[in-house]
């Protein structure tokens, strides 16, 4: 059992010493060891740019839903507003004395 830990123990303080560094394998793979983090630290700053977008994606179209709600029910108010019969409700209440017609439209042509 001491003998596992010793080994553990010696390997943990050959990593975290820092001699695994001056080794001679570590020293001819610098450069590959160097690109490696790079792109891994560029993979890691890119999926976060990416989620933030993807948020912003779904907050706009939530924004984009409602808008389109609200549109139709405006477009709702309005095709209700502009029936004849809303019409004929309003001129009553207003009090005017208009009437509807019972001839047909005439169209002046060229």
């Amino acid at each position: 059992m001491s003998f596992k830990f010793d080994n553990i123990r010696k390997s943990f303080v050959h990593v975290f010493g820092g001699s695994v560094l001056t080794e001679n394998i570590f020293l001819k793979n610098m450069r590959f060891v160097l690109i490696t983090v790079l792109i891994m630290i560029l993979f890691i700053s890119h999926r976060y740019s990416v989620l933030e977008r993807m948020s912003e994606i779904e907050r706009l179209q939530r924004i984009l839903t409602d808008a389109k709600y609200e549109s139709l029910t405006i477009s709702s108010n309005l095709t209700e507003a502009s029936r004849q019969g809303e019409i004929e409700r309003r001129i009553e209440e207003a009090g005017l004395d208009l009437k509807i017609t019972n001839e047909p439209v005439y169209y002046i042509g060229k």
